[in-house]
């Protein structure tokens, strides 16, 4: 089954962790994703810019809305995903523990309901 592990943390510049912080964290996320890709779990990871570079894109009252910056003002902000194919909820969750923004931020597990592959959706 398919889980999504959604990294959410407070965002942090390289400046404000410093070159030790931000080479150590580079590291850390190197060495997850090279785990889940090892154990054959990873179908795909993405590193997100910063949450000021968003932009959200709605329709209200059959108008179209533009904006500039995140949706939510919070102080985590979604930093990262990864996408893996095991087979439960409980192996998804051994790996999401083992995520390293679990020590500072908060790691959440979704199940696909389904996905895009070869033109087609599947469950």
């Amino acid at each position: 089954m398919r889980y999504t592990i959604l990294l959410h943390y407070p965002e942090m510049t390289p400046e404000e962790l410093g070159p030790e912080g931000w080479e150590e964290g580079e590291r850390e996320f190197q060495a997850y994703a090279t785990a889940l890709d090892q154990a054959g779990v990873l179908l795909s990871a993405e590193v997100l810019q910063p949450s000021s570079s968003t932009t959200t894109v709605a329709v209200r009252d059959g108008e179209l809305r533009i904006q500039d910056g995140p949706f939510a003002d919070t102080k985590e902000q979604l930093g990262g995903t990864f996408v893996v194919d095991v087979p439960d909820l409980d192996a998804a969750l051994v790996w999401a523990q083992k995520a390293p923004s679990v020590q500072w931020g908060t790691v959440e597990v979704r199940p696909s309901a389904t996905h895009f592959e070869n033109g087609a959706w599947t469950r």
